[in-house]
């Protein structure tokens, strides 16, 4: 059985009066958790959210370089990350792509320093709405796990986690149906299961996309959804518990 995991990604969003009261409701509720709860903070404040995250609740950052050091003004290394005890980093999510330009090339080197560092990486991946309306979704999606998962030998699997996240439904109040999503799901894992069945059925797969505690449940019961990739509604206290609980 795969633990569920359910993941804020706090963005450029959040202040010191914010987490210090969303960070002590989310520990007290990570506690009683079924399932992982794991928030990613700007890295600014990775360290606060820490101090205050107690024993359960799961910390991660929002995104490392592939380097492990170097004159890389103002970015921050996996081997950083693990030396401050986080467990997770977000990488290739979709503004990263398409704000900064990151390639699949450039997040596979990033997925495998992370793994190398002993953090979780959480690979996103997903398609813009021209790429489905083309009809061209698996190609995009399945393109962009085969460019990093080709890269990392199978025992690297035990430190990946896959987030899809339809380009189109990120911040816009719009959610690819469950159909839709479990759809993506199924088709990710049948495409790991040639590298080993056993292995694709170990991968936890997150749906992300305007995930809220009204579609959570929905959602969080199709066979090969493992749990979400939260955004804006991961920093209220009461809704993002909600969506926990739909893990639940």
């Amino acid at each position: 059985m795969r633990k569920k995991i359910v993941a804020g990604n706090w963005k450029m969003n959040g202040s010191m009066e914010l987490l210090s009261t969303l960070v002590p409701a989310l520990a007290e509720e990570a506690k009683q958790s079924q399932a992982e709860i794991l928030v990613c903070p700007p890295a600014l404040y990775l360290g606060d959210v820490q101090r205050r995250a107690g024993d359960y609740l799961l910390v991660g950052a929002q995104n490392c370089h592939e380097a492990q050091s170097g004159a890389f003004t103002g970015e921050i290394s996996a081997g950083m990350l693990a030396e401050m005890q986080l467990s997770h980093v977000l990488v290739g999510h979709s503004e990263r792509r398409a704000i900064y330009g990151e390639t699949d090339q450039l997040i596979a080197a990033k997925t495998q320093a992370a793994i190398a560092s002993g953090l979780v990486a959480v690979l996103c991946v997903g398609e813009t709405l021209d790429e489905r309306e083309s009809g061209r979704t698996l190609d995009v999606v399945l393109g962009q796990v085969n460019a990093v998962v080709s890269q990392l030998g199978l025992a690297d699997w035990s430190r990946l986690v896959i987030a899809y996240e339809p380009v189109w439904a990120i911040g816009t109040g719009k959610t690819a149906t469950a159909d839709q999503a479990q759809d993506v799901h199924k088709a990710i894992r049948n495409a790991l299961a040639g590298y080993g069945q056993d292995y694709a059925d170990a991968m936890r797969i997150l749906y992300g996309g305007s995930v809220k505690a009204a579609n959570a449940e929905e959602l969080f019961t199709c066979p090969d959804i493992d749990g979400g990739l939260v955004g804006g509604a991961s920093l209220s206290a009461d809704e993002f518990i909600s969506i926990c609980r739909a893990a639940n």
